[in-house]
């Protein structure tokens, strides 16, 4: 019998960092759906594909092999058996990934990959629709929040120690994009759970968000 802890929110809410830790420190299994949005943006890139021409980006979400393996030093994605780690994170994939993700029949075949992924596992995913749409009878459902400047400050300073070039005004549009099409998706729409715990984490150390999440996970747990 598995047990799931779902983590929503908005680009650049902590989502990723929080749930690493958690994961670490309780031995869950982190799956970041995220990055399987992104490895169909990738492959898009790679394949010359045009935003525009969404059958073709269809047919790369159906083909595609994507895994996700964890380390002590973090996660590995592996986009058709290579190693897309880091790739999935630049300019050129950001600037897409929304849109792509926007796509139904690429929302319907990455969730079924995350459902597989996370078949007889106690885990933890974050994402936009993980307790709404992906798992809606998660066993821990969270809604992690902040202001805009400060996630797009994070999301800023986590390009810059990870060598991506984008400037803080670039981040911020982009995030403010990412924010009204996530939230006005056709399907897997950013919206909070009604059974979601909100944790606001504007004024919070990562260290607090953390060990806040985890009392909540241990109560449910017992």
């Amino acid at each position: 019998m598995s047990f799931i802890v779902g983590i929503d929110g908005p680009a650049g809410s902590g989502k990723g960092t929080v749930t690493k830790a958690i994961s670490n420190k309780l031995g869950l299994i982190n799956i970041d759906t995220g990055s399987t949005y992104r490895c169909v943006a990738l492959e898009t890139l790679n394949r010359g594909i045009s935003i525009e021409d969404k059958e073709a980006i269809i047919k790369v979400a159906n083909e595609i092999d994507i895994k996700i393996e964890t380390k002590e030093d973090g996660d590995r994605i592996y986009l058709n058996g290579k190693d897309v780690t880091k790739e999935i994170r630049s300019k050129e994939v950001t600037k897409i990934v929304s849109p792509v993700s926007s796509i139904v029949e690429v929302r319907l075949r990455m969730v079924d990959v995350q459902r597989k992924l996370a078949e007889g596992k106690d885990i933890i995913m974050e994402g936009r629709d993980i307790c709404t749409y992906v798992f809606p009878n998660a066993d821990v459902k969270i809604y992690l929040d902040a202001s805009l400047e400060e996630r797009a400050r994070r999301r800023f300073e986590e390009n810059q120690e990870k060598g991506i070039d984008m400037s803080y005004d670039e981040v911020l549009e982009n995030i403010e994009k990412r924010d009204y099409n996530d939230k006005h998706k056709e399907i897997g729409s950013l919206t909070l759970a009604p059974d979601s715990i909100i944790v606001d984490t504007t004024n919070l150390r990562i260290e607090e968000v953390v060990e806040k999440i985890i009392g909540i996970i241990k109560e449910k747990r017992k």
